[in-house]
């Protein structure tokens, strides 16, 4: 499977089998073909404009498929027309209806709802389509992170869902704890010697159990590919004392003596068969591993949010969106080097009140304040490259500053030059982190930052969040996210209307 426009292989001499009971998860990093190849599992038009392929997709029976991006010609429609164009709505009795709308924890009418699909929370959306899922009953899911802006009790019955499920599960996500509590095989895709070779393994064991086997294996290969270059070492700088030796007793000896030279040819020949069994032995050595690099991302330890400064003091009698009432009586305060999340059920109107929050701080001027936005691409030109997206003044130094943070995170040359249309999730995320650094912003507020990295990227955002040294006002389904970096978090509950 080869990307056409820098013609980058993402995937090569690729094969699996789905068994019956497996739930199997496909992780890599960003940028590495997931979404692409459950798209073309799906149907290989969806991707033909940017893709091509070689080889054979074998399907028996129907195939359920979870968009990882709410379609936009569904935005105008209400929830009853996004039904009703459902395959298997109208065989579905009222009680199926019923059940599958509490297993998803919707309204009991939502089903037949005029409320306009893009008014949606963005879980809303997500549930939506995996009632759709529900109804028709395929004989495989292949599900495109299900995870994205699902509250938490909405993730563990997403969990019950997929260790559940009768049919077989092909799902790419980023939550490492919803892959610990589901996954039973897990494929992993990875881009190696600077995103130039594909590689691949299927490992059928849960994702914890490859995460510890793969460190362990990484960590033995290690050191045994080092304790064998070291032998190796020593044992050309005696080889290269003897061979010096041998020519040098060659470059001396007198040709009145051929008995000598005679003996001198045979030391000279041993010597040559020693060199040669050396190589041999050296082409047989362990290899340091071939995986993937991490991510680097780290924000200068001089960003600094001065402690028990007033960063937001906000009172509200009442939250609305389109005249729709969410929240009254909001009380909410944030000190100075503070990592807050806000956290609640979907549609509580979350996303709303950090969009309330960011139009003040972003105003202030004793503070420098940033917005991440749930859907990454508000604030983005998609047709700007990353480097002219993050370039503020367009001087040498700072493009070179830019380059070496896009390094850092893993673009390659050719995907600095893409436009960011172009790119995935998560590395539109990754843009979002570079500018804040880059802009120096001491107030971070974030929408979902975590959603679209990779399960291997993650620790590395966490720790980089959790070591800031300014203030992070954030909402997150994300459970360790929200342990590891958040030292306090509001719940935000949805209005009785």
């Amino acid at each position: 499977m080869t990307h056409r426009r820098d013609l980058r292989t993402l995937i090569e001499d690729f094969s699996f089998t789905l068994r019956e009971h497996d739930k199997a998860a496909i992780i890599g990093e960003e940028g590495n073909g997931k979404s692409t190849l459950l798209q073309l599992i799906y149907d290989a038009r969806l991707v033909e404009d940017y893709c091509e392929y070689t080889g054979e997709i074998v399907k028996d029976g129907s195939v359920g498929y979870l968009r990882q991006e709410f379609p936009k010609a569904q935005s105008g429609m209400t929830v009853y027309e996004t039904f009703c164009a459902s395959e298997g709505f109208y065989d579905r009795t009222a009680e199926e209806l019923t059940t599958a709308a509490r297993r998803l924890g919707l309204p009991l009418d939502f089903f037949y709802s005029d409320q306009t699909v893009g008014t949606l929370s963005g879980g809303e959306k997500v549930k939506l389509q995996l009632a759709a899922l529900l109804i028709r009953r395929p004989s495989l899911l292949l599900l495109d992170e299900p995870s994205n802006d699902l509250d938490i009790p909405t993730l563990q019955w997403l969990e019950s869902f997929i260790r559940e499920a009768n049919v077989p599960v092909l799902y790419v996500s980023h939550d490492e704890t919803l892959l610990e509590n589901t996954a039973n095989v897990i494929i992993h895709l990875e881009q190696v010697r600077r995103k130039t070779v594909p590689v691949y393994s299927v490992n059928r064991c849960g994702y914890r159990e490859y995460v510890e086997r793969r460190a362990a294996s990484r960590s033995h290969q290690t050191q045994m590919a080092r304790k064998e270059q070291a032998e190796y070492e020593k044992q050309q700088e005696k080889f290269r004392r003897i061979q010096s030796r041998v020519e040098h007793e060659q470059n001396v000896i007198s040709r009145a003596d051929p008995h000598g030279g005679q003996l001198l040819k045979k030391k000279m020949a041993a010597v040559k068969s020693m060199e040669r069994r050396f190589e041999r032995e050296h082409e047989a050595m362990t290899q340091l591993p071939e995986t993937e690099d991490e991510i680097f991302v780290r924000f200068s330890p001089d960003i600094t949010s001065q402690k028990g400064k007033t960063i937001l003091d906000l009172h509200l009698d009442t939250l609305a969106v389109e005249g729709r009432e969410l929240a009254q009586n909001i009380d909410l305060h944030v000190s100075g080097g503070e990592k807050l999340c806000i956290v609640g059920r979907n549609g509580a109107g979350k996303t709303t009140l950090l969009r309330h929050i960011a139009a003040q701080l972003l105003a202030r001027t004793d503070i420098k304040a940033a917005y991440m936005p749930q859907n990454y691409v508000d604030g983005m030109d998609l047709s700007l490259t990353p480097v002219q997206f993050l370039s503020r003044t367009g001087d040498k130094d700072e493009l070179t500053a830019i380059r070496t943070y896009l390094g850092s995170m893993r673009y390659t040359a050719a995907e600095t030059e893409h436009p960011i249309a172009a790119l995935s999730g998560g590395q539109k995320a990754k843009l979002w982190f570079i500018a804040m650094n880059l802009d120096r912003c001491d107030v971070l507020l974030l929408d979902e930052p975590t959603r679209n990295f990779s399960p291997l990227s993650g620790p590395v955002i966490r720790r980089a969040l959790r070591e800031y040294g300014g203030t992070i006002i954030s909402i997150s389904h994300d459970r360790k996210f929200i342990e590891e970096v958040c030292d306090r978090t509001f719940q935000f509950v949805i209005r009785n209307s």
